[in-house]
């Protein structure tokens, strides 16, 4: 069994999202707008360059996302996305580009649990949890 996250995006910033995500943690990006699909199964009152679906793909994880067919702009909230990294180094690699443009809830640091931990709302809204392996090599 697996699980995944799915994301959706207010003010048309998935894509966005999506091509910082690739930046950030490599992968493959795919990205299927609204004007990709047939008329009839598009997303009603979503304009051609509305992203329908998008995902990025890194070794087994999957990330998903799309842009809010509602477009209410609400705050993403009651989750977060967890990041495991292989390391301090790349978690602080990570954590850093999460932080451009948006809000450090918790800076990167020690804890009793992870040699590295932090937590961030990243510019498109989405909260972020970011830490790595106890035992380091």
């Amino acid at each position: 069994m697996t699980f995944n996250t799915y994301l959706f995006f207010s003010g048309g910033t998935c894509a966005e999202a999506f091509e910082q995500y690739a930046t950030v943690f490599g992968g493959e990006v795919t990205i299927m707008r609204n004007s990709d699909v047939p008329a009839e199964q598009r997303m009603p009152g979503a304009p051609d360059e509305a992203v329908m679906h998008a995902a990025l793909k890194v070794g087994d994880a999957l990330l998903m996302g799309s842009d809010d067919p509602s477009g209410d702009g609400g705050p993403k909230v009651g989750f977060n996305v967890s990041y495991t990294a292989p390391d301090s180094e790349t978690a602080g690699r990570v954590f850093a580009a999460l932080s451009e443009g948006g809000d450090v809830t918790m800076p990167m640091q020690a804890t009793f649990w992870a040699p590295a931990f932090g937590m961030v709302t990243d510019r498109f809204g989405v909260p972020w949890m970011v830490d790595c392996y106890q035992a380091e090599s």
